[in-house]
């Protein structure tokens, strides 16, 4: 049996799990999905028990059969010839995800960490409104591109208001690459809001008696799951507010995690059909849990080095254990 890993071509975390996977005495096949189709290629025939036949890479092969796990971490899109016109263009695209998105997807007894398509699925108003349906504690949020309605939102919550994006962490502008941070919205800010009505916003309830934050990595998705626990102290204001703004500042120290938020983070696993996540939550002084969000992709190598949770190890047994 073997382990495909679908993931950008660096990638340390993909590095480090693959090394663990190797050490196990594990086949692996790692590739890219941006290969596809100029140098990873699909022959598939559906037989009586799915899906046959292989995914190929330079000399490298995989049969198709032999798969226990994928673990999708992050691949790049797919890459077409530049002669394509535009037209033939979309139409490779989509007839690409379809075509091997489709195969790969349907394979029997295969364990995904994660599947795509719920990965696609946990959009950050999905996963709070799921993490509240579980009893997590979820600060008040707002989604809105009305600058009324953020006034309306800041006078109902009575304290600091946070602006944090939906989805991409950053944004390309003036030839870079900037970071977008949760922001604390100061009066001058609520007082000019104009730009909200230009897209969606997501604003939240900032807890400001925060004792620390809380990155809690969980591997399997039953409940013999694995949860690592790190309480992020931060050293810095910025820090504090958002811990990746100053990494620098940060320390670290391995905690346990309330039945009550252990059982909500399980239920809201089952209710996505993930097998793995990092959750990020902020601890306040009464030693309550408020849950910011999931990663189904996160990184945690971060934590593992600062703490020596052993999670790599942890996510690697899972990939050769399989489906259960």
């Amino acid at each position: 049996m073997s382990v495909l890993v679908l993931s950008e071509e660096c990638d340390p975390t993909t590095d480090a799990v693959i090394e663990a996977l190797v050490e196990r005495g594990v086949e692996v096949f790692r590739a890219d999905l941006g290969w596809f189709p100029t140098s990873l290629h699909l022959d598939a025939d559906l037989g009586s028990s799915g899906w046959a036949g292989t995914l190929r890479a330079g000399n490298r092969e995989i049969t198709l059969g032999d798969l226990r796990s994928v673990f999708y971490r992050r691949p790049t899109a797919f890459t077409f010839s530049p002669d394509l016109s535009n037209q033939e263009l979309r139409h490779a695209r989509m007839e690409a995800k379809l075509g091997l998105g489709g195969c790969l997807w349907s394979l029997p007894e295969v364990l995904w960490v994660n599947h795509p398509a719920r990965q696609a699925d946990m959009y950050k108003p999905t996963q709070l409104a799921a993490g509240k349906a579980v009893g997590l504690l979820v600060p008040r949020t707002l989604v809105t591109n009305r600058p009324g309605a953020v006034l309306r939102f800041a006078r109902e919550v009575g304290g600091p208001i946070v602006v944090k994006p939906l989805g991409y962490a950053s944004i390309h502008e003036e030839g870079r690459r900037r970071a977008l941070y949760t922001h604390v919205l100061t009066d001058d800010e609520l007082a000019d809001l104009r730009g909200v009505e230009t897209t969606a916003h997501l604003f939240q309830q900032y807890i400001g008696d925060k004792a620390h934050g809380l990155r809690l990595t969980v591997v399997g998705g039953g409940e013999d799951s694995q949860m690592f626990a790190a309480a992020i102290h931060a050293g810095s204001a910025a820090a504090a507010v958002d811990f990746r703004a100053d990494y620098p500042s940060l320390t670290y120290r391995v905690v346990d995690i309330p039945d009550d938020v252990a059982a909500g983070v399980r239920a809201f696993m089952r209710h996505f059909s993930i097998s793995f996540g990092c959750f990020d939550f902020c601890v306040d002084t009464t030693g309550r849990h408020w849950l910011l969000e999931c990663n189904s992709a996160g990184q945690f190598q971060f934590v593992e080095q600062a703490t020596g949770l052993p999670i790599t190890a942890a996510l690697a047994d899972l990939l050769v254990k399989g489906a259960p």
